[in-house]
């Protein structure tokens, strides 16, 4: 392995020269294909501490889509029902466990994860890469490839998809530094293990954690752990399914992440499922396509030519009474925050997005009145007692 690796650029074109670099020893990583950027890295080497995590927390396979240095999705390989496989265009095919962790992370919020980096727990098979193969994405880093998953992924991109292994036997040095205007910070790493312990003190009135909203909280809070704050992340079944990141204030990044939890919903709707969409339609399209007509002004947004483009007839839309009524079947929700609520309104909203497990630091003056609206719809809610910023 090398002890560094040159770039063609840094965050931008004209930031120049750049490289990554170890200063001492041999990089844990090999480009085995395609020329990985700044960002691409960065996304890599967070995805990957992310699904590392994540796998070592649950004992399940797991994947995340990574964009500008935050996770549009993440999630470990439980299987999908067939309303989860059509939403995520996987087909038939049989799927290995992890295959379907990456489906599912990929599929949380696809419009987000158009062009994204993937980063996968164990070693890519097969029925992982051929999913890959048909999603728009820049790279991937895996602890390893099968000889045919490597052959399927240096297919695409005109054979320049970009390919990294990571050593997963790599740890890094206990202290960390970056450089800003010349200044460099440091500070010891997140070492933090997030384990049920973690959610053992439930401080509201309902104390019934099953085993499922325990996996749920715990993909929550190690996906925060790894999304830039201001974060919070809706998860159900094991799949994030709304992350609202990089907000300035906690009320906005609620309602952010809950109204992607709420879009991926809808994509599950009969309507939206019956939607007859032109058999030569590309997926970004579909995917384009539905995300408007899940909107409220969805027949003011494209023209009726725009619309023969993509359906084989014209499409009865999704009223808001309907939109409404299948929202609120939405259930067993879990919700992660990286710091404290610090007003109830958040639980409000969360509600409304099916919402009945939550998991936050606590110590807000007004941790009472969150507990009291947890209450007050019998929502279950520990205390974790850490925050997990991350920038």
């Amino acid at each position: 392995m090398a002890t560094e690796l040159e770039l063609k650029y840094g965050c931008n074109p004209n930031q120049k020269p750049a490289r990554v670099f170890m200063r001492e020893g041999e990089l844990p990583i090999q480009v085995l294909n395609g020329k990985p950027g700044y960002i691409n890295f960065l996304d890599a080497l967070n995805g990957w501490q992310l699904v590392k995590e994540l796998k070592e927390a649950t004992g399940l396979p797991a994947a995340t889509s990574f964009k500008h240095v935050s996770p549009a999705g993440a999630a470990v390989g439980l299987p999908l029902s067939d309303t989860l496989r059509k939403i995520y265009f996987t087909g038939d095919r049989e799927l290995s466990p992890l295959a379907c962790a990456y489906a599912r992370a990929r599929g949380a919020d696809r419009m987000s994860s158009f062009g994204d980096w993937i980063a996968l727990s164990d070693t890519c098979d097969l029925s992982t890469a051929k999913l890959i193969q048909h999603e728009v994405s820049d790279g991937i880093i895996a602890p390893g490839y099968t000889p045919e998953a490597l052959e399927v992924l240096k297919s695409k991109r005109k054979g320049g998809y970009n390919i990294v292994q990571i050593d997963p036997a790599y740890e890094p040095a206990p202290v960390e530094r970056k450089d800003v205007f010349g200044i460099t910070f440091e500070q010891g790493r997140n070492n933090l293990k997030i384990n049920p312990e973690l959610l053992s003190n439930l401080v509201t009135q309902n104390k019934e954690l099953p085993q499922s909203a325990l996996v749920d909280l715990m993909v929550a809070l190690i996906t925060l752990k790894y999304t830039q704050s201001n974060s919070v992340c809706y998860v159900k079944d094991g799949q994030a399914i709304g992350v609202g990141a990089g907000q300035q204030s906690r009320i906005h990044c609620t309602r952010l992440a809950g109204n992607k939890a709420d879009i991926w919903w809808l994509r599950q709707h009969p309507k939206v499922l019956a939607l007859p969409f032109r058999p030569d339609l590309s997926r970004p399209n579909r995917d384009n396509a539905i995300d408007v007509y899940i909107s409220d002004q969805w027949e003011d947004v494209l023209g009726e030519d725009v619309w023969a483009e993509t359906f084989t007839a014209h499409p009865q839309p999704l009223t808001p009474e309907e939109k409404q009524a299948w929202l609120e079947k939405l259930d067993g929700v879990a919700l992660g925050s990286d710091a404290f609520f610090p007003f109830g309104d958040n639980i409000e909203r969360a509600r409304r997005s099916g919402v009945r497990y939550v998991a936050q630091p606590g110590g807000s003056i007004r941790d009472q009145q969150v507990i009291d609206t947890c209450d007050k719809y019998g929502i279950v809610m520990a205390f974790t007692g850490i925050r997990l910023f991350h920038h």
